[in-house]
């Protein structure tokens, strides 16, 4: 995921499947708040169900061919891995998690699983861990001002993966939904961000420059006063970016909720999960009807 290219690529996918999300996560509850489910995917429509899924597969795949197919000799005479493509690997490690969950929400839909919900969200979950774990423990030593950018881009990642596991035991919180999709976004614009303000020379901060190093370009400053300066315009851009999405959403959430107003008539479930869950609160509904009316018939 080094240079501009592969940070932006990867943060526009992020961006579109986080505003997609976003959008569907308000639609579901503006129309239906009482029966309202956190999914872990959305549907386009019926004859082209699977396209965010077929999105996140495909990008992944083009993703690892770059890092280490197209073009590349990651591996040495004797079949190990050379030590300046370990980054490469570690990249297409988190974009291969991806694919993963994409692969197998496909055919847990497919089967209607009972427990696809909840696979499916558990699926997530591991990719974001594992998306984190990797930032965290890179094998490239994320120095300086790319390293202030990664560290960030940590606690974002932290965010999804929270939720997403939050929405396994508390799927009918729209509030960690809305978090959850609000996040995919952010990730996607600081990855942006980030390979745009890393190796854009004329962007780099004053005191810093882009020095060409075997395999990458890295940014160094001129004493630690320019490196601290330049992590101090980094932690400012998160926070300018954070308030610009925060009112965003604010305002997509208005907007959405006058479009599609409350539904009286029950929308159809998208899965077998949301069919389980509507059987549930019926049966709940029957029995407790049945106790007020065995109550009444008692005499007084």
């Amino acid at each position: 995921m080094g240079g501009t290219q592969g940070h932006v690529s990867v943060g526009f996918a992020f961006f579109v499947i986080g505003i997609w999300h976003l959008f569907n996560c308000i639609k579901l509850h503006a129309q239906h708040p009482k029966s309202y489910i956190t999914m872990p995917w959305f549907p386009i429509s019926k004859t082209i169900r699977y396209l965010e899924l077929i999105l996140i597969m495909g990008v992944s795949s083009a993703f690892i061919s770059m890092e280490i197919l197209i073009g590349q000799q990651p591996l040495d005479q004797d079949g190990t891995i050379r030590a300046k493509y370990l980054r490469h690997f570690e990249h297409s490690t988190m974009s291969m998690s991806f694919f993963v969950y994409a692969f197998f929400a496909i055919l847990l839909d497919k089967i209607t699983a009972q427990a696809q919900h909840g696979l499916m969200l558990f699926l997530q979950a591991i990719a974001f861990g594992q998306q984190l774990l990797i930032l965290h423990l890179h094998s490239t030593d994320h120095m300086g001002i790319e390293g202030q950018y990664h560290w960030l881009l940590q606690i974002v990642t932290f965010v999804s993966l929270f939720t997403t596991i939050l929405a396994i035991g508390y799927p009918n919180n729209f509030l960690n939904g809305f978090a959850r999709s609000l996040s995919i976004i952010f990730q996607g614009v600081w990855l942006i961000v980030t390979g745009i303000m890393v190796w854009t020379p004329d962007l780099i901060p004053k005191g810093c420059f882009l020095k060409s190093e075997p395999g990458r370009d890295v940014v160094l400053c001129h004493g630690d006063r320019a490196l601290e300066r330049a992590k101090a315009l980094v932690n400012l851009q998160f926070g300018w970016y954070m308030i610009g999405l925060s009112i965003f959403a604010m305002s997509f959430y208005l907007v959405l909720i006058k479009l599609y107003p409350e539904e009286k008539v029950e929308y159809q479930p998208l899965t077998k999960f949301e069919e389980q869950e509507e059987e549930k609160y019926n049966v709940d509904a029957q029995r407790k009807s049945k106790f007020c009316q065995s109550r009444n018939s008692l005499p007084l």
